[in-house]
């Protein structure tokens, strides 16, 4: 941390970035996040690391993780992180909730999450964009499909009170979802890369009947279109943030 955020003063240009996990990073998106030329302020509560009292302005992504939005007995940082997306959302301040993040901006905004619900998803898999999106800021022109790696046994079971429905999956209807004009829900993963996968618990996946090595050469095979389509939907998400 530099000696301006540890001080507290606030970046121009800055994003926040809840990471959830140790594993969890922001990956590629954080790569185009700042090849954008946004600062990229990473805080990492697991690790004892408090959040921000305030976004202060300052665009927001909240990454994923093994807990449902509102488990604060095992990830004490929720309820700041519920905060800061409530703040987000009342202030139009730009906002990208990635699997837990979505999660937890859709209970946020009035919307339903359940654990251990549907199907779960592994893997890179195919993201079908509904007719809504052909007009949303981040996913016109993407076509019908569009390929991302999942990894989530835990759904949102109804979207907000208002929200654009924006994408599905065969198993997961609601994969892709906005608020207002300036937050978005997505349940796959844009950050990840095929070599994410790669480090999986191969005996862990076996155990659902999954093929570690398998979902790794699809991923592989489906790289250059997922790589074409979230390098701009990020870009365009960095494009909100440095208005």
């Amino acid at each position: 941390m530099s000696p301006a955020e540890s001080a507290g003063t606030v970046v121009s240009g800055q994003v926040l970035v809840v990471q959830n996990t140790p594993h969890g990073g922001p990956g590629r998106v954080g790569a185009w996040l700042r090849a954008a030329g946004l600062d990229l302020r990473v805080l990492r509560p697991y690790d004892g690391e408090s959040l921000p009292a305030s976004l202060s302005g300052r665009p927001l992504v909240v990454l994923g993780g093994a807990y449902l939005p509102d488990d604060d007995a095992r990830a004490p940082w929720l309820p700041a992180t519920r905060g800061l997306v409530s703040e987000a959302l009342a202030e139009s301040v730009p906002l990208l909730g990635i699997c837990l993040g979505g999660q937890l901006l859709a209970q946020v905004a009035g919307g339903s999450v359940r654990g251990a619900h549907g199907r779960p998803e592994f893997g890179s898999t195919t993201i079908r964009l509904r007719p809504e999106a052909a007009g949303d800021p981040l996913l016109h022109g993407f076509g019908a499909t569009v390929p991302a790696i999942e990894r989530h046994v835990d759904a949102i079971t109804e979207l907000p009170p208002g929200a654009a429905w924006l994408a599905s999956s065969d198993a997961c209807p609601h994969q892709a979802f906005r608020v207002g004009e300036r937050a978005w829900g997505v349940q796959f993963h844009p950050e990840a890369d095929p070599e994410r996968i790669a480090g999986w618990d191969r005996d862990a996946l076996a155990a659902r009947g999954l093929d570690r090595e398998a979902m790794h050469a699809r991923a592989v095979a489906e790289d250059g279109a997922a790589t074409a389509a979230w390098s701009v939907f990020t870009e365009r998400f960095a494009g909100l943030c440095a208005v």
